[in-house]
């Protein structure tokens, strides 16, 4: 006879009502791990984007994501002339504000070459970028279609092709255009303003300036030799792809992985203490019956057994509630929640070791209850 399972369906609905409560909060447990998992990723998505394997910008610099940089667009031709370099390409990087339908839009504007590598990594409807001006290719998750036209700067583009997963670290949707158009919309101003340059003398800067110049290597190229020599000739920075995602990921993550760490870990600690304190209840409600199970025999590692089965039981049962409840909403938050089976999987490892030492109190409870108060009235 299993006098957990006797236990738990003698007070049915108060026991699927605790799991209940238990998974909703290991629930946001689990929310807290994707969110993290998804702020790496989104913070990684953009430089991986263009598959290439040096980042060339300006001198003393760790841009273009953690710090501003701007080189001459015209150093892709110097670099591309490198030894081992297979192809080069100049790319900008701008958050922008425009008009679509009345309402303002927040997007992460690309700029590149369509001929250079740079471009969006999978087009899943419409095609490229095939004009040289007022083309573009935006992420889903703008909200953009094929064929709608968006106004930015002073210039209409229209949406020829839509990508997936292409956001920016701060979440904002990227969308690309021509290296040209990228220029103009960063470097154009009203025309009152242009007018007061013009009489100061000072509107005669160079716009192709660039954020940065990706190189991709020939096979067998060494990409530490290369990027040697590019600060050695050329004056300038050049960070292999490893270094990128490690500056992105040391400074526009760390911050945010330490606080949700943190966050999460106190949420494992608030579900152990409740944990503990259901059981205790639990236990300390049948104090009477565990004395009677004492005094016709019942060994104590039988109503051990009863205390930990209910106290397994319960984190099993409400870590499947909250596994179901994230998966169910995941893809309503606002950010990309990423829940990989190894996160999950771990989760439940920790989960089943706090039942375990949660159960310690009700445990201690139990062991020094007196047969004798069996008899009592």
């Amino acid at each position: 006879m299993n006098l957990a399972y006797r236990d738990a369906r003698h007070g049915l609905g108060r026991f699927l009502l605790t799991c209940l409560g238990l998974g909703l909060l290991l629930g946001v447990v689990m929310a807290m791990i994707g969110i993290y998992r998804g702020l790496v990723v989104e913070a990684l998505t953009v430089a991986r984007a263009p598959a290439i394997d040096l980042w060339v910008v300006e001198a003393n610099t760790r841009g273009p994501f953690a710090e501003a940089s701007r080189i001459p667009g015209d150093l892709r031709e110097a670099i591309a002339r490198i030894a081992g370099v297979a192809a080069a390409g100049s790319i900008t990087y701008q958050t922008v504000e425009a008009r679509y339908r009345g309402a303002k839009l927040r997007l992460y504007v690309i700029g590149y070459e369509p001929t250079r590598p740079g471009g969006p990594p999978e087009i899943v409807q419409g095609r490229g970028i095939a004009r040289s001006h007022y083309e573009m290719v935006a992420d889903r998750a703008a909200g953009l279609g094929l064929g709608d036209r968006v106004l930015l700067g002073r210039s209409t583009f229209t949406i020829v092709g839509l990508t997936r997963n292409q956001v920016s670290s701060g979440g904002d949707p990227a969308v690309y255009i021509t290296l040209p158009d990228a220029q103009k919309l960063q470097f154009d101003i009203a025309p009152p303003a242009q007018r007061v340059q013009s009489a100061r003398g000072t509107d005669a800067v160079s716009r192709d300036t660039v954020n940065t110049v990706v190189a991709r290597l020939q096979p067998g190229a060494s990409v530490d030799a290369t990027a040697n020599t590019i600060q050695r000739w050329k004056h300038l920075s050049a960070i292999t792809q490893e270094a990128q995602e490690a500056i992105l990921y040391k400074s526009l993550v760390d911050l945010a992985r330490r606080q949700i760490g943190l966050f999460t870990s106190l949420l494992l600690v608030v579900s152990a203490v409740i944990i503990a304190l259901i059981i205790y209840t639990m236990t300390m409600e049948k104090l009477k019956q565990i004395a009677t199970l004492k005094l016709i025999g019942a060994s104590d590692r039988t109503i051990i057994g009863m205390i930990v089965q209910q106290a397994l039981a319960l984190g099993l049962i409400g870590f499947a509630v909250g596994v179901a409840f994230i998966v169910s909403i995941k893809d309503y938050f606002p950010r990309r929640v990423v829940l990989e089976s190894d996160n999950v999987l771990v989760l439940g490892l920790v989960v089943f070791v706090v039942c375990l030492l949660s159960s310690g109190l009700g445990v201690r409870a139990a062991l020094k209850v007196d047969p004798a108060t069996a008899l009592g009235g």
